[in-house]
């Protein structure tokens, strides 16, 4: 199939090797609406609370539909049998006894710190190499369960039940140089897995640890059509820019079929209702319509014979609480779009070429799930694509689609005000970069060019790209 014309030039350029091609723009002025991120759901607080908010053209009596969410995701849940009959059930094996203490207001987590085995808001996924007797389990989970151990990972349990196992994470440390000399030391997670309650792990269990991503925004990344998503995807590089975002997927638990996935570090989960179903059951040992069994693998007895608190253990009407609140947690408006060093950020941005995976903009579908989310043009910069992020990043461990080098692009929206909501600066899947800097330098595969046009920026030019990035 021959190059569409629009494709011609780049590739020429290619061939040729002429900087002068560089198409890139240069930003002297904000666009109009970008400072909405989140169109008219957008909220204008910077604060520490600034991801809790409900999407700024909710109605009043709309508010307590999401106030009612808030408190089933914030409050504790408790072991069974309890007088608090809406928030029992808890565990009998769980990381975690509410969502709030992974996503602290709302936010990032983090990795424990080094030598220490509270990794709260950390998990621990597990499975092993598929074969040819797995592949309902592969069709289904996107992965082969450790045998004994299950997906994940889950360090808390109930009293009369052993906890899986501890988590430590030690780090090792190289160094980069960038063009002028100056340099940073990046870190690379080691985990140590410990005190397991079920005798040893098969011997070729897959870890990948990952940790708790913000939640605004949410509901914005699912009301963005599917054929957007896909019309971006390029898996032959047709382009020949070297970024090949592809598609994940993955199955659909309520509608039992294959469709595209959007959510999770490797976009493993198709909806936002069942991320949430998931995460109670894995994170916390909840059951749900959706999925009613504990996952208690056959050598966990006293996991299997714990009692539980009801069939399920989070009702419809509290998962679809939750999903209001998940749905509307508003994205916050962008800083100082119009000074002059954010606009100079926002040029390097684009003329590394890192929009080629972070895409700036969407327009909502007109048909989203709530009428606030719908029509709106926001700016989440990701396409929601898998993007071969190079040997750095690897976890060696495939999820449907998604190989074990490949990770769905995270979105950047509300990426300044982390340190003020979260307390922190780490980020990347695992949480190893303690800046953005770092973040940015542990970039390959698809986006090592971009990465070294970025290692070429002097003083001045890194300082504008993270005054961008820190006003998103």
């Amino acid at each position: 199939m021959p190059a569409s014309p629009g494709r011609l030039l780049p590739l020429l350029c290619l061939a040729l090797g002429l900087s002068a091609c560089d198409q890139s723009p240069t930003f002297t002025s904000a666009e109009p609406g970008e400072a909405l991120s989140g169109g008219a759901a957008t909220v204008s607080r910077s604060d520490r609370v600034a991801f809790s908010l409900p999407s700024a053209n909710l109605a009043p009596e709309r508010r307590l539909d999401f106030s009612v969410g808030n408190s089933f995701f914030r409050n504790p849940w408790v072991i069974a049998p309890s007088t608090t009959t809406a928030r029992d059930g808890l565990g009998p094996l769980f990381n975690t006894n509410a969502c709030q203490n992974c996503h602290v207001r709302d936010g990032r987590g983090h990795p424990p710190e080094p030598g220490s085995v509270n990794a709260v808001s950390m998990l621990v996924r597990l499975s092993i190499p598929a074969g040819d007797a797995n592949r309902a389990a592969l069709e289904r989970l996107g992965v082969v369960p450790e045998p004994t151990y299950g997906g994940q990972l889950q360090d808390m349990a109930n009293p009369g039940v052993a906890p899986e196992g501890k988590v430590r994470v030690e780090y090792s440390t190289e160094q980069v140089r960038f063009a002028d000399g100056h340099t940073i030391e990046l870190r690379k997670p080691q985990l140590n897995i410990s005190q397991l309650g079920y005798g040893p792990m098969h011997p070729d269990t897959l870890f990948s640890a990952r940790v708790a991503p913000p939640m605004i925004g949410l509901g914005l990344l699912e009301a963005i059509p599917e054929a957007v998503i896909l019309a971006n995807a390029d898996p032959d590089d047709r382009d020949g820019d070297g970024i090949r975002g592809v598609p994940n997927r993955v199955w659909d638990d309520a509608r039992q079929e294959t469709v595209l996935g959007r959510f999770g570090w490797k976009a493993g989960q198709p909806t936002l209702n069942q991320q949430n179903a998931h995460a109670f059951l894995q994170d916390m040992g909840l059951t749900s319509t959706l999925l009613p069994t504990d996952g208690c693998t056959e050598a966990q007895t006293a996991c299997r014979q714990a009692p539980h608190g009801g069939e399920p253990e989070v009702s419809d009407n509290i998962m679809s609480m939750v999903l209001f609140y998940t749905r509307n947690l508003a994205v916050p408006a962008r800083r100082k779009v119009d000074d002059a060093q954010v606009l100079a950020g926002k040029t390097l941005f684009h003329r590394a070429g890192c929009q080629g995976c972070h895409t700036p903009s969407f327009v909502t579908a007109a048909d989203a799930a709530e009428p606030e989310l719908a029509g709106q043009t926001i700016y989440p910069y990701s396409d929601l694509l898998l993007h071969d992020m190079g040997d750095g990043l690897a976890d060696g461990r495939d999820e449907f689609r998604a190989n074990g080098r490949q990770w769905r692009t995270a979105p950047l929206w509300g990426i300044g005000l982390t340190e003020t909501v979260s307390g922190h600066t780490q980020f990347l899947h695992d949480g190893r970069a303690r800046n953005l800097l770092e973040a940015i330098a542990w970039h390959g595969g698809e986006a090592e060019a971009a990465k070294q046009k970025v290692l070429q920026f002097s003083s001045e030019e890194r300082a504008a790209l993270l005054a961008f990035l820190n006003s998103l």
